[in-house]
């Protein structure tokens, strides 16, 4: 039996089981700022700034080996200023890190050579001090070194074993984490990669011949013809494009043909949502970044402007951008030159610009959501993509080539009946062609003959989810002739004349609609400036659910706030 005086045999149950619970504690909070992406530098930062609460420590430091075998400081924590910043660990000691792959214990820095001339801290004048360095490693190789120093008074000798294990569990948390954004930059590397490709090599079908012919565009009313008019003008320039309309209208097939129809037709298309990425990620995207300035940025990429020189970017949902990088943005425009994230070399580009978006930004300008110098600057040609339901002629060519897709990637031989064929020209179709592809290729799905009848189609029993979502026009005949839709505004702003016009689909009656609760719609007028405020404070100024609660569409509301002037409370 071990004597009571043998400590090495009988450890301190209740002091370990605290250091395990403090060191468990930490790997979580840490590990949940590493699921975050954003910039390497700030990420690292909150990582440093965590470990220092679970860890003593007096300073820190994460550095990454460049490509030159240097280690380059990413982020840093404590009294650094001048030349220390940066100089965490000398040389020759991050040497022995990086060379054994293994953690890194000096117990006083003023015994050990590699040391030797090294200023400890130049705001300390006590420099006596211990460090303790972990490699961080991907996938077997060390490519950093995650370093915290403290002072050494004795005090900390029992601690040290724990803390250095501790330590290297968060350098490997930051070596896993970085080498999965490595894998998820290459691979959309290679993806943006094959698109480019496939883009080149897959012919393209013609669906209208002579002057107006555009490419993958389906469509022969004189409402589609103006615009074809108006991008075979604008293609030959090399003019900033601004494309408007509802959503599911076509907005990425016109910035296609007005590439596809300029001389810049043989460089690069690239396109990007706006909207589909948050403003860190959307900067890198655009700009793209050096080696090491955010998570996961282990190498240089180019952006999509870089990319796109020589060509067309077409970005889309322009409308829904941060203040931020409206300003950043609109420095490209200007001057054509950026840097990349992280960097500071400036890089020039040639790029025509096609934007795209189905916001007002002129009510947008007014409330200070938008910024008006940009504005001007991507406002140069606008081009209003008419809705389906001013293009009904165009309804039953557009079904057709949804139905003899949908048969080439399935291998049927469905085909619409012309019964089904007037029913498809009767809806009004609010999601555009986007709705339209919708449902001819759920009906084609679900019909278990080759010929589509009008009774295979949801709207006719009543089954239209659409109809749910968008009571302001009716999804069927039947229902257009029981209920006429209200009329619709868009409001834009016609840059020739200088002031506003309104654009609106023509109603099929002059009579307002009735509501099922008896209140007319918004653009009828019957809802006052009271009754939107009162609505508006029952949903919490969620305008969605205000809208449900006048049974009106979110646009009319919008377009209500901005007649009466009310501005959206922010909680």
């Amino acid at each position: 039996m071990a004597s009571p005086e043998d400590d090495s045999l009988i450890p301190p149950m209740p002091a370990l089981s605290c250091r395990s619970d403090v060191a468990l504690r930490g790997i979580y909070e840490i590990s949940k700022v590493l699921a975050v992406p954003g910039r390497l530098d700030e990420v690292l930062a909150q990582v440093l700034m965590l470990l220092s609460s679970f860890v003593d420590t007096r300073r820190a430091i994460v550095a990454l080996i460049d490509d030159q075998g240097e280690a380059r400081s990413v982020a840093c924590q404590g009294a650094f200023s001048g030349e220390a910043r940066g100089v965490l660990l000398p040389e020759r000691a991050v040497g022995r890190v990086v060379t054994s792959k293994a953690p890194l214990i000096v117990d006083n820095v003023e015994a050990d050579s590699d040391f030797a001339g090294w200023p400890s801290d130049a705001g300390c004048s006590d420099k006596s001090q211990a460090v303790l360095a972990a490699p961080i490693l991907d996938r077997g190789e060390a490519i950093g070194v995650l370093a915290i120093d403290r002072r050494s008074d004795g005090s900390h000798r029992a601690s040290t074993d724990s803390d250095a294990r501790f330590l290297g569990m968060i350098a490997n948390m930051i070596g896993q984490t970085l080498h999965l954004y490595d894998v998820v930059s290459r691979d959309r590397e290679r993806l943006m990669e094959d698109q480019r490709r496939l883009e080149k090599e897959s012919p393209r079908r013609v669906e209208m011949s002579g002057e107006q012919a555009l490419i993958g565009i389906v469509g022969a009313s004189r409402a589609i013809r103006r615009v074809f008019d108006q991008i075979n003008v604008v293609a030959r320039t090399h003019t900033t494009v601004l494309l408007r309309g509802e959503s599911g209208t076509g907005k990425e097939l016109f910035a296609r043909a007005a590439h596809d129809l300029s001389p810049r037709k043989d460089a690069p298309f690239i396109r990007l949502n706006c909207a589909a990425l948050p403003e860190s990620m959307l900067e890198s995207e655009l700009f793209g970044h050096e080696k090491g300035s955010f998570t996961g940025a282990v190498g240089q990429r180019k952006g999509r402007f870089e990319l796109a020189d020589k060509g067309t970017l077409f970005l889309d949902e322009i409308g829904e951008i941060s203040a931020a990088f409206q300003a950043k943005l609109l420095r490209v425009l200007q001057e054509g030159e950026f840097e990349r994230v992280g960097g500071s070399q400036t890089v020039k580009v040639d790029v025509r610009f096609v934007f795209a978006t189905n916001k007002n930004l002129e009510v947008a300008v007014e409330r200070g959501e938008f910024r008006a110098d940009l504005y001007y600057r991507i406002n140069v040609v606008s081009i209003l993509l008419p809705p389906l339901r001013e293009r009904h002629e165009d309804v039953a060519l557009l079904a057709q080539e949804f139905l003899r897709r949908f048969n080439e990637e399935n291998g049927a031989r469905k085909r619409l009946t012309p019964a089904a064929v007037r029913l498809l020209q009767g809806c009004n179709f609010p999601g555009n062609v986007r709705e339209l592809e919708n449902c001819v290729r759920r009906t084609a799905t679900l019909s278990h003959d080759d010929a589509l009848n009008e009774g295979d189609f949801a709207c006719t029993v009543g089954a239209c989810l659409s109809s749910t979502l968008w009571k302001e026009f009716p999804t069927s005949p039947g229902a257009a002739q029981r209920s006429a839709p209200d009329t619709t505004e868009f409001e834009h702003f016609d840059a020739s004349a200088g002031k506003r016009a309104a654009i609106a689909a023509a109603s099929r009656s002059d009579a307002p609609r009735s509501r099922p609760n008896g209140r007319a719609s918004a653009a009828g007028g019957a809802t006052d400036r009271n009754s939107l405020i009162n609505a508006l404070e029952k949903s919490g100024w969620v305008q969605a659910k205000a809208a449900r609660l006048l049974n009106l569409t979110p646009r009319q509301i919008a377009y209500a706030l901005g007649k009466y002037n009310i501005e959206i409370k922010k909680f």
